[in-house]
């Protein structure tokens, strides 16, 4: 006979936290991630020492699972960097074009939190950098001329795409990001 074992408060607390900022917003409030967390206000500010402590570190949890999906995603697609490229753009098509799609949590995160020192800024530029070097690495395995640049275009694509697939249902974001991908995929090729 097996028995699972219930989470404890600081775990409870985080996939509580994941779920509600991606559903509503990081601007949820503490009451209703203790609530739905089952546990007390005491738990959340002994684990975290706030709900910016908790925001920051389920930031954190998202973006390693994240760049795992990236990294997994290029990894299946092969060891040719234009299909690599080519595979997260229509996986995060994909992913937009889902009905429960929110948009990008690190982009709502940053538009939501106005306090420029907050914890979760760092971790969802920490975040950008990371995708942004992931990026610009098959670029220079393309030999594309200006693989940090393309980088950046590419990252401002993705945000494109994420933003548009919250925003604007029944746009078909994807296919336009797909052909611009191409596009700026092969436009610094030699």
């Amino acid at each position: 006979m097996s028995t699972s074992v219930k989470p404890g408060p600081r775990e409870r607390l985080l996939l509580t936290a994941q779920e509600l900022t991606y559903t509503q917003g990081v601007g949820v409030g503490v009451d209703a991630l203790l609530k739905g967390a089952g546990v007390a206000r005491r738990s959340l500010y002994e684990h975290f020492g706030g709900k910016d402590g908790l925001i920051a570190q389920v930031l954190r949890r998202s973006t390693a699972e994240d760049v795992e999906r990236y990294r997994s995603t290029m990894d299946e697609a092969g060891d040719d960097p234009r299909a690599r490229l080519l595979a997260v753009v229509d996986r995060l098509g994909r992913i937009a074009a889902d009905p429960d799609f929110r948009g990008c949590r690190y982009l709502a995160a940053d538009l939501t939190l106005t306090d420029p020192e907050h914890p979760g800024h760092e971790v969802t530029r920490a975040y950008r950098r990371t995708l942004h070097g992931l990026f610009a690495d098959e670029f220079v395995a393309l030999g594309h001329a200006r693989p940090d640049f393309a980088a950046d275009q590419l990252l401002l694509l993705v945000d494109g795409l994420l933003a548009a697939g919250a925003t604007r249902p029944g746009s078909e974001p994807a296919a336009a990001a797909r052909d611009l991908a191409e596009y700026l995929i092969d436009a610094g090729r030699p």
